[in-house]
């Protein structure tokens, strides 16, 4: 159960409103895997921001609103996340489908954006900016890794993942509401510093339909873009968190992120101290701060 309640742990790290100009959406196009609110400044450069495993949009509050004068933004949702209603998530096949209607998003609205996403976000906005790279200005990842069972299995494959992957999977769905409930303030805990964000993490994992979290949470362990960074011309900014209390070999952690992208020439990687997995919380001006001079 140890191991279980550790990997549990990790995988979490898989895991607005200035200029406010009302809901809108791409012609032609509605989205069935994700909703998404359109805010901002009309006729600006278009920014999609895509939230991590079991989180809402409105992890990207604080971040919207300094961006909402200079951009037209695009807050995602996955739907099954946060009190979402699952809808097709709840069967089959998960990220490649919310790739495949993220880039109908994209064309219908005859946009060409810089594409954020932490976490789960930023797997999914690697695996868009792999598959359709004409839909993509600039990706911004916040603590994503293009294999992330590397940030503490360094020797791990998608097939050796696969059983213990399988076993996280099944388990996390038997779990009973309130085990899984009363395990939340220890695993948000290592995840974010802030006091008033971890009761928000926490009650958006708690709400998530735990079907499509565990099915999430599988798919990512079977994702290995380590190969397709390495041919990937988009210009990229990864933000990495860094807190002693947690990461006690500084070089090594360091390496990890470093090592995952170092084929991928285009992306520039940024540490940002004081920090846990959810950037937004614990430092969010250094965060805009680095977001804004890269996407300028």
């Amino acid at each position: 159960m140890k191991v279980i309640r550790l990997l549990v742990t990790l995988f979490f790290l898989l895991a607005g409103l200035a200029l406010l100009v009302g809901p809108l959406h791409a012609a032609g196009f509605v989205p069935t895997r994700f909703t998404v609110v359109d805010e901002g400044t009309v006729g600006k450069p278009d920014v999609v921001l895509i939230p991590g495993l079991a989180s809402s949009r409105a992890v990207w509050d604080a971040e919207a609103k300094l961006l909402a004068p200079n951009y037209r933004l695009h807050l995602l949702q996955v739907d099954g996340f946060a009190g979402a209603p699952a809808g097709p998530n709840a069967t089959g096949a998960i990220l490649p489908a919310i790739v495949e209607e993220l880039h109908a998003y994209i064309v219908a609205d005859k946009m060409h954006p810089a594409v954020v996403g932490h976490s789960l976000g930023g797997l999914l906005t690697l695996m868009l900016a792999d598959k359709y790279p004409a839909d993509v200005k600039k990706i911004v990842i916040v603590d994503t890794l293009p294999f992330y069972a590397l940030a503490f299995l360094p020797d791990a494959t998608v097939e050796t993942m696969k059983p213990q992957a399988k076993i996280i999977q099944q388990q996390m769905i038997a779990m009973p509401d309130d085990q899984f409930a009363a395990m939340q303030p220890m695993m948000v805990s290592q995840m974010v510093k802030n006091e008033d964000a971890k009761k928000l993490v926490a009650a958006s994992s708690v709400a998530s339909d735990r079907t499509v979290f565990a099915n999430s949470m599988f798919e990512d362990l079977q994702t290995d873009l380590r190969g397709d960074v390495a041919t990937m011309k988009t210009p990229g900014l990864l933000l990495y968190p860094y807190d002693p209390a947690l990461q006690k070999d500084e070089a090594k952690y360091d390496a990890v992120y470093h090592d995952a992208y170092k084929t991928m020439p285009s992306m520039t990687l940024v540490r940002i101290d004081g920090s846990r997995h959810f950037i937004m919380y614990d430092q969010p001006e250094k965060m805009d701060a680095a977001i804004e001079d890269f996407l300028k």
